[in-house]
């Protein structure tokens, strides 16, 4: 596994736990938003951050594009 691909999955797991979401329903949001680009675009600063920044991020990422 990448180090990219099992970032994406640390954070859609983080992501998931703290928003009490099933995996399909994370999966579907992260797609409707691009958010796994957004992670694999941002991986070298997004990897660096702790998990309560990981997902405020993801969560503003998503904000910005509705």
């Amino acid at each position: 596994m990448t180090d990219t691909l099992e970032f994406k999955v640390f954070c859609f797991e983080a992501y998931r736990n703290e928003k009490k979401m099933t995996g399909s329903d994370v999966m579907e949001l992260f797609k409707k938003y691009g958010v796994l680009d957004y992670i694999d675009k941002c991986f070298d600063v997004l990897h660096t951050q702790g998990r309560a920044y990981l997902i405020y991020d993801i969560d503003m990422y998503i904000e910005a594009r509705k």
